[in-house]
Order: C-alpha cells, then structure tokens, then sequence
C-alpha cells in the first residue's frame, strides 16, 4: 500500500522496518474505501469454514473481520515483519484457535495443513510477479475442494496518469512512493488464477489500484 519512502529499487521491501511497518497500521484505518473491498470479501466467504489461512496478517485486521464472521473456524496467520507480528501475538493473546506463523512469503509456503478459505489484505503485491504466480499454486493446493481464494489486493493501474491520480489520495508521488511495491495490472493475475485450475474467478470489488481477486477451488 502507498506509504513514503525514500529507498528504491526492484528487490526492496521495507517491511521488515520497523518504523515503516508501524506507520502503515497508524493509516490503515484511513486508507479511502478500504471497508468496502472487506466487506465484499466477507459476502464470498463460504458458509462453513473448518480452517482458514490468512497470509500477510500485518495486525489481524482481516483476521479478526473473517473471524468474527466465522466465529467456529480455526485460523492461521502468517506475516514475517516483527513490529507486526507482535501487534499480531497481542490482539491474538489467549485466543486458542488462531496459530501465528513466521514466514516471508517470498519464500514457498511451509506446510500448513488444508484450509476452506485463503485471505489476503494488500500483502501480495510486495513479492515478485514470477513469486505471486507460484504463491497462487500454492494456496490452490493448501485448499480444500469447494474452498475459496480471496485477495484484497494492490494493483497496477493501466496507465501512468491513473497511477499518479491514485498517488495523489494519498498526497504521495511516483518518487515517494512505497518503493516496495511491485504492482502488476489486474488482468493478468486472474488469467493465471484460471490457467492454475480456479474456477468462478472474477474481480468482485475495485476502486482504483484495490481489487479484490477472488476464486474458487472446484469439487
């Protein structure tokens, strides 16, 4: 997500700062219509959920909205930052049924077991694009059949000028931008989500560069 920064480059990721970390969950209640992308995201949740993984957890917003949805599902959250992961161990503190998992998500995903529904919340586009196609893999093997893939997601706009214009709600430029951000167009990525053997794959919410990607593993 937009945030200032001054480094640049292809490989950063400035999530693993601290300080840069801290700073986004101080905005990311404000970020414009961010409630309306989750609450779309909750209307595809399927009915019952046995498990769920949450992949970038940051502080457990969207856990505890998916949670608090599916009130009888276990939960796996995975974030590698650390000022996120303790904000993440402390809104968790005593709850049994959610387990924290360290991981960066460059890396392949550990085995973690089968899940009826994997989220996401402006994690995905922090890794490479050739990264984001084999993560998509692999959460379509960790889900069960009839379960559900469910991105709230980064995007690349389709052209410079758009991108500039969604810079600007957040009073930022191409030059103090997020350089951690690998932003890609939405239209691929939902091509490859069908190439991987998804089903019912669609953009169900956008507003500028935030999308929702979402699919479904068939029975």
């Amino acid at each position: 997500m937009p945030t200032q920064a001054p480094q640049s480059g292809p490989d950063v990721n400035l999530w693993s700062n601290a300080e840069h970390s801290k700073g986004y969950l101080e905005r990311a209640d404000s970020i414009p219509h961010r409630r309306e992308g989750e609450a779309t995201l909750l209307e595809f949740l399927p009915e019952r959920i046995a498990r769920f993984l949450d992949l970038g957890s940051g502080g457990g917003r969207l856990l505890g909205l998916v949670k608090a949805a599916r009130p009888n599902a276990e939960a796996v959250a995975v974030d590698f930052s650390a000022a996120m992961l303790d904000v993440l161990r402390e809104t968790c503190c005593g709850d049994s049924k959610t387990s924290i998992v360290e991981h960066d998500l460059s890396a392949p995903l550990p085995e973690l077991g089968k899940f009826d529904a994997v989220v996401s919340s402006f994690a995905i586009h922090h890794v490479t694009h050739e990264r984001k196609r084999s993560l998509y893999r692999e959460i379509f093997a960790a889900l069960n059949p009839g379960g559900v893939f469910l991105n709230l997601e980064h995007v690349a706009s389709a052209t410079p000028s758009l991108h500039k214009g969604f810079l600007a709600q957040f009073d930022l430029t191409p030059e103090t931008e997020d350089p951690s951000n690998k932003l890609l167009d939405l239209e691929p990525q939902l091509v490859w989500l069908r190439d991987i053997g998804f089903a019912d794959v669609d953009c169900h919410w956008k507003w500028r560069e935030l999308a929702l990607l979402a699919g479904t593993k068939p029975d």
